[in-house]
């Protein structure tokens, strides 16, 4: 009788412990789903899967506190106008502009109630909706560092620093109001489908 609740009790212990790791390996699934390369940048950056898991559950608890809303259409609209002239500036002052579009893509950023003021803040609230551009934001947040520190910076570089601010740019202000729910039973999609 006591070998067999010995053989029971460590049954029991062994199918706790299996299940145990299939829920962890199914959280960390999860993760990786939602925040795609960040998820990889963020192990490699805390030195385990565990670390890492938490960090970005962190992450996720700070973003569900803040007041994110969508842009309404005119807001939207007026962003894009202005990103256009930010883009027409790049041929006579490419380092100008590509600080202009960082600054008005910041802008963008706070008026949906991202936070603004520190770069690792915003960028770790960034990556709970916007992951799969984020490695292109740090590109271009990284060529901008480079030319305000040496003064100079190639302008095919400033260049790929404006296109990886546009793809940011383009999805936070893809984002807006009228892309939900209207009242008359009607949805839109979320993702606004104007995106240039």
């Amino acid at each position: 009788m006591t070998a067999t609740i010995v053989a029971v009790v460590v049954i029991v212990v062994i199918a706790l412990v299996v299940i145990a790791l299939i829920a962890r390996a199914r959280q960390h699934a999860k993760l990786r789903d939602t925040f795609g390369g960040e998820y990889d940048r963020t192990v490699d950056e805390a030195g385990s899967k565990r670390a890492a898991a938490q960090e970005l559950k962190d992450r996720k608890a700070r973003h569900d506190e803040l007041e994110i809303t969508p842009l309404d259409p005119t807001t939207a609209q007026r962003y894009r106008d202005e990103w256009r002239l930010v883009q027409e500036r790049f041929v006579d002052a490419p380092a100008d502009a590509v600080a202009a579009a960082h600054r008005l893509l910041k802008e963008a950023l706070e008026t949906r109630g991202y936070p603004t003021r520190d770069n690792d803040d915003r960028v770790a609230m960034l990556s709970v909706d916007h992951a799969d551009v984020l490695d292109r934001y740090r590109q271009g947040m990284r060529t901008e560092q480079r030319w305000r520190d040496s003064g100079t910076t190639d302008t095919e570089e400033l260049r790929q620093a404006m296109q990886h601010y546009r793809a940011v740019f383009g999805r936070v202000i893809g984002e807006t109001s009228d892309a939900y729910p209207t009242g008359n039973g009607a949805h839109t999609s979320r993702t606004d489908v104007r995106r240039r």
